[in-house]
């Protein structure tokens, strides 16, 4: 088998991630977009384990890690996720400026905001 396969294989599938991770508003479609890039990057280090014929398969031990640190990171990312959706109502990521208390609510008209409550000040 060609190397050239699974490496353009591979290439499709980390940039489908790639641009997962940068059109994406849902927190969890991102984790899965970054998921995506990590079984990218196992299948590199499978192909090249499998096409180097490496005595101590080096590719596959590394893939393991990979593995590991990818179900830690979608534990963790989880939790977070559900955090975020129960203190905001929601899991859209430009909405989660700060990890804290929910932000106040924006001005309303009764409030001056910008150059009017300047005036205000400088009238006062």
């Amino acid at each position: 088998m060609h190397l050239a396969y699974p490496v353009v294989l591979a290439a499709l599938l980390f940039s489908v991630g790639v641009y997962g991770v940068l059109a994406r508003r849902n927190a969890v479609l991102v984790l899965m977009s970054v998921e995506l890039m990590l079984n990218a990057v196992n299948l590199d280090l499978v192909a090249f384990d499998v096409w180097l014929r490496d005595s101590l398969h080096a590719g596959q031990a590394l893939t393991l890690f990979t593995i590991t640190i990818a179900a830690a990171e979608i534990g963790l990312g989880l939790a977070i996720v559900l955090l975020l959706f129960r203190a905001r109502g929601t899991a859209d990521i430009d909405r989660a400026t700060a990890l804290g208390d929910p932000a106040e609510p924006f001005a309303t008209d009764e409030t001056p905001v910008g150059a009017e409550a300047l005036k205000g000040q400088a009238a006062a």
